[in-house]
């Protein structure tokens, strides 16, 4: 569910684009609710179900993808570092 962001922070190590977050928010939801609807269809839960689902889904998909930029784009820990010094070695 969460693909088009996974894809863009761990292989090309970027933040996913607002459309890439979209779409995997927009699956999430498709996808959770035909779970909650499936079931428990033809009972007179079926849109509780479906309703609990699509938050889970979404809280679930919003806590994954924080996760993920959290731990591999710490651009945080590496603005407070300090900067290297230029090596200095001696001319031959």
């Amino acid at each position: 569910m969460i693909l088009p962001g996974l894809v863009s922070i761990a292989f090309y190590r970027r933040r996913p684009s607002a459309l890439q977050i979209g779409l995997g928010l927009v699956f999430t939801v498709v996808v959770s609710g035909l779970l909650g609807y499936v079931q428990d269809a033809g009972t007179s839960r079926v849109w509780e179900n479906v309703t609990v689902a699509i938050v889970g889904g979404v809280l679930l998909y919003v806590v994954v993808l924080l996760v993920l930029v959290y731990w591999y784009l710490p651009r945080r820990a590496k603005a407070r570092e300090p900067p290297a010094p230029a090596p200095s070695t001696p001319p031959h």
